[in-house]
């Protein structure tokens, strides 16, 4: 069954936690500022959907055209990348900047994408490895960015294992999405790109949201939106973080205060289905969220036909927080303006 938990962790945040999301988007920007792929994401009004959930106003956020790469995953790896080029300190020789090195990670598609086409950019391998549930699609557009593409294993988390050990092997530098103790700057770096989606976001609405709703795998673009919702507008917002109802990993890390490795079989919300949250961003999330919200595959498949009859084509991953504000519309009050994230296109986009 769906689950709908209160955080009670709310402005305190996990106990002994050290490492938090950035909020700040201004470094980020500059450095994006840069590439000639980026430009800002539409922030989409749907009158219909809003009357349809009894609700005053429903912005979305729309990732499905960001650089070119079809998800807000583009802002994350390439910009950690990009992040070393800058240090390198090649000047103006972009395209040689990181020649030589090698970057590894496991994906369920988009983060991999983002560190395929980071990577290129700047002159460096990619070696992505993933899961045998990852749709064959996306393999393909892997590998057209230039990626080696490695199969590894049933689930994420087994791709991610092979992935950290090809990285002990000395086969390159692991660049995860997610974080653990003793793995942090990278992954923190990833994070403080997807403010860039936030920031965004906070420009374009044209009054504060009352509820923000975003989707979350390992967590790291829910804390970092969370993390800028609350340096824009304070404590107002209330932020849900929605997971998969097979893989409730930052819910019941919230419930026993610390990272817990959950156990289920594989979604239809690829893209989520991760079973171990990111360190950094569960702490960040335990300290800005409100609430936390699993839904169901039906609930997600759902959300895309909704989507799908307003000429928004997505995922169930991308879908899922316009599921869970379908799922919960009896609590929300009429007024209630709700900013939520389209995170990613097709898988045949």
């Amino acid at each position: 069954m769906p689950d709908l938990l209160r955080n009670t962790l709310r402005g305190v945040g996990l106990p002994g936690a050290q490492g938090y999301p950035s909020h700040d988007a201004a470094g980020v920007a500059e450095l994006l500022a840069l590439c000639p792929a980026h430009a800002p994401t539409p922030l989409i009004d749907l009158p219909d959907l809003a009357a349809a959930v009894g609700i005053a106003r429903l912005w979305v956020k729309d990732e499905r055209g960001r650089m070119g790469l079809g998800s807000f995953k583009a802002l994350g790896a390439a910009y950690a990348i990009a992040r070393e080029a800058a240090a390198a300190g090649s000047g103006d020789d972009w395209a040689s900047a990181l020649h030589g090195r090698t970057y590894i990670a496991a994906s369920a598609g988009n983060h991999g994408l983002s560190v395929a086409a980071g990577a290129r950019l700047f002159g460096a391998r990619a070696v992505i490895y993933l899961s045998e549930a990852v749709p064959v699609a996306f393999a393909a557009r892997l590998r057209a960015k230039g990626a080696e593409v490695m199969r590894a294993g049933a689930t994420y988390e087994a791709s991610m294992a092979a992935a950290e050990e090809a990285a002990a092997r000395g086969e390159g530098t692991l660049l995860s999405d997610s974080s653990w103790p003793g793995y942090e700057d990278l992954p923190g770096f990833v994070m403080e790109g997807y403010l860039q989606l936030a920031a965004e976001a906070a420009a374009q609405c044209d009054a504060p949201p009352t509820h923000i709703y975003v989707q979350a795998g390992v967590g790291g673009l829910a804390a970092a939106v969370a993390a800028h919702a609350r340096a824009a507008w304070g404590d107002a917002p209330v932020v849900v973080v929605v997971e998969p109802e097979v893989a409730p990993a930052l819910i019941e890390s919230v419930r026993a205060n610390g990272v817990v490795t959950t156990e289920g079989p594989v979604s239809a919300m690829g893209r989520l289905d991760c079973k171990t949250p990111s360190m950094i961003a569960l702490a960040g999330l335990a300290r800005d969220a409100d609430w936390f919200a699993t839904v169901s595959e039906d609930e997600a498949a759902d959300a895309v036909a909704a989507l799908a009859r307003l000429g928004i084509a997505t995922t169930p991953s991308g879908a899922a927080g316009i599921a869970a504000l379908r799922a919960l519309r009896p609590a929300l009050p009429a007024d209630a303006r709700v900013l939520a994230i389209v995170s990613e296109g097709p898988e045949d986009g």
